[in-house]
């Protein structure tokens, strides 16, 4: 399960999806994605659909109830299609129909966009591929590797890390073999920050934290299906799960066994 934001569950999002720098073939499991972080109340996707390269999209919109927009190349080498989500996303803002936009790109032009609606306050999710530039990636509040998506009746393909030769060349990898030392790093001062004297954080504000951080952090990336499987694989982290007011009810909280 990918980290999730604070309270995400019931919010509207608005889905535009830029067709020139998207995989046809993963709209279905992207919009299985975005379910995960809220209702998709309009689901729009953009491009020249006069164009041979994009007119096979017609089937998966269909299954998917995507809006297709039509958006003329006016000039050969401009992308017009971006300068047509931009507009319609700002209509969407202004009109106050949803709390949140997922962008679907790997354009870097869509990251100006993304910082001017989170000023608004709307929470921003990102989807594209492991090319998309950096500032995209930071400029959302969680974004989404199309890499780790899966698509129905297939199964993620994540990147292994590769074996070292023999144990004194292990010297950037965890004792799991999959995690590089810098996201334990990460998790390490991500923990700091929030204990401030206490023994341990709660593992959902540990995962809020580590998100804001680093936005395109995905646990997939890894091979593990959650923040608690990966950090119960590091020996340096223990969790143990508290009991709440709910006798029924046990949260996970980690600590840091080095602090």
């Amino acid at each position: 399960m990918p980290i999730l934001p604070d309270n995400i569950s019931n919010k509207r999002l608005a889905v535009l999806i830029d067709a020139d720098n998207v995989p046809r073939g993963t709209l279905a499991g992207i919009m299985q994605e975005v379910a995960i972080y809220g209702t998709p109340t309009i689901k729009r996707i953009y491009g020249d659909w006069t164009g041979p390269h994009i007119q096979g999209w017609k089937m998966s919109l269909l299954e998917n109830a995507v809006t297709p927009i039509q958006q003329y190349s006016y000039t050969t080498g401009k992308n017009s299609t971006d300068s047509a989500m931009i507009i319609d996303a700002m209509d969407i803002l202004y009109n106050e129909r949803v709390d949140g936009f997922v962008l679907v790109s790997s354009d870097s032009d869509f990251t100006r966009l993304a910082i001017r609606l989170r000023e608004a306050g709307m929470t921003v999710f990102g989807i594209g591929e492991r090319k998309t530039p950096g500032p995209f990636i930071a400029a959302c509040d969680k974004f989404i590797y199309i890499e780790n998506i899966k698509q129905p009746g297939e199964t993620v393909q994540v990147e292994e890390a590769p074996q070292p030769k023999d144990r004194r060349k292990q010297t950037s990898r965890d004792d799991s073999g999959r995690l590089p030392k810098s996201v334990i790093r990460l998790i390490a001062q991500s923990v700091a920050d929030l204990t401030e004297g206490e023994d341990a954080v709660y593992m959902g504000e540990l995962g809020n934290l580590i998100m804001k951080k680093k936005p395109d952090f995905d646990v997939r990336n890894y091979g593990f299906k959650s923040l608690s499987a990966m950090i119960k694989s590091i020996d340096r982290f223990e969790v143990d799960f508290r009991q709440t007011a709910d006798p029924n009810v046990k949260h996970p909280y980690v600590r840091d066994k080095e602090a």
